[in-house]
């Protein structure tokens, strides 16, 4: 193992392909496992600082790294956790282990975690791994889960939360979304695990249907948080109790860089609020404009915004919003992108060659309008760049607009 970690912090720099076709030059390093570690460490970097700095860590499958936790929505999930176990001394069982970091991360606010893994190798590693960050309230386990095997599973450990993050690849690796299709098949698993624990938390792809997976899951389900950083839909989790029948919340969650030092923006509203709710439409543009969040995005929190916020929609279909409230704008940039406009004038021949005279490089966006992004770019005839963004967007009482802003 010594040698190994040595040739990787040596050859972190090199060309991977070209250490495989080299391998024979040393003979007593095995060049799979090395490729990978070098592999999977690199893309740690920015993701899980702490794992990617620290020389003795080990990475056997360069899958698992890529899909692994990032630091921030690993803090996040272990504050969502100890929010459900609601007491001092909690314990939480994380069936799917992989690398371990969602493990890892829980282990900072929970008494004790158990780990398990179907893979052998990964849980070699994840062992190994724990040692070497100093962590030492982590069990293992190498075990399937699946219904039969849950009590083994757990004999003795008591969780008070059961985690899981189901694979997403099906056969030939291809990605699967649907909730039956992802491995271990948490609908069938449920009733099994509810007979132990009384709180599950699923981690899902953020292209799952929320509608859809709440009710396959049916009545349990208390909590659905959509969970955003660094301009992305990071991934939904799902926070079911066995004894909740009163429906579900949704909580938008956008995590700023330096998060959890900075706070995030989160937004929770039900279903409900956001099918009663009400969206005033923008009968005139205001000073600033507003581009929610994936997060509010993929929340379906439309109507919500509108009315959280007291700002104006410029369509149904349309959704982003306008305001000439600076008090406003200072809490909107926590959920999305505000933008200050210079310009707003009808989408038409004349206003798209103003435009792409005046601003020769610009960012553009096309939403609702009988054009792509793409398209609107190639009319104005711009190149990416500069600090201009040109939007084309449709107006339920305006028209079809074009805007020359600027993010602020």
């Amino acid at each position: 193992m010594k040698k190994l970690l040595e040739f990787v912090s040596q050859h972190m720099a090199d060309d991977t392909t070209r250490l495989i076709l080299d391998k024979g030059k040393w003979p007593d390093i095995d060049m799979d496992t090395a490729v990978n570690c070098i592999e999977s460490r690199r893309k740690l970097k920015g993701k899980v600082n702490e794992w990617y700095e620290n020389p003795e860590m080990v990475f056997p499958l360069k899958l698992s790294a890529e899909q692994c936790s990032s630091s921030a929505t690993g803090h996040y999930k272990a504050a969502l956790a100890e929010k459900i176990a609601d007491k001092k001394d909690w314990r939480i069982a994380d069936l799917t282990g992989g690398l371990g970091v969602d493990s890892w991360f829980f282990s900072k606010k929970a008494s004790k975690v158990l780990y398990n893994e179907m893979q052998a190798a990964l849980c070699e590693a994840a062992e190994h791994n724990f040692r070497a960050l100093g962590t030492d309230n982590i069990n293992i386990s190498n075990s399937i889960a699946q219904a039969d095997t849950i009590s083994d599973i757990i004999d003795g450990f008591q969780p008070d939360i059961i985690y899981m993050d189901p694979a997403r690849r099906g056969e030939g690796g291809r990605k699967v979304f649907l909730i039956e299709e992802c491995t271990p098949d948490v609908l069938t698993l449920k009733d099994e695990i509810f007979r132990h624990c009384r709180h599950i938390l699923i981690k899902l792809s953020p292209m799952a249907d929320i509608t859809m997976v709440c009710e396959r899951l049916g009545m349990t389900c208390r909590e659905v948080h959509v969970v955003s950083s660094e301009g992305e839909c990071k991934e939904l989790l799902i926070w079911m109790d066995r004894d909740w029948q009163e429906g579900y919340n949704i909580t938008a969650v956008e995590l700023p860089n330096g998060y959890p030092e900075k706070s995030a923006a989160i937004l929770t509203f039900t279903p409900e609020n956001e099918r009663s709710g009400y969206a005033e439409m923008a009968t005139d543009m205001g000073e600033f404009l507003f581009e929610p969040g994936k997060s509010l995005t993929k929340a379906g929190a439309f109507n919500v915004t509108a009315g959280h916020f007291h700002i104006t929609k410029l369509g149904k279909s349309t959704h982003y919003y306008t305001t000439s409230d600076p008090s406003t704008v200072a809490l909107l940039k926590g959920y999305g992108k505000v933008f200050q406009i210079s310009e707003c004038s009808p989408l038409d021949k004349r206003s798209i060659k103003e435009a792409g005279k005046n601003h020769p490089k610009a960012e553009v966006t096309a939403r609702n309008i009988p054009m792509t992004s793409d398209a609107l770019r190639k009319k104005l005839g711009c190149s990416s760049g500069g600090d201009v963004h040109i939007f084309g967007l449709k107006s339920d009482l305006k028209g079809n607009l074009l805007m020359v802003c600027k993010r602020i």
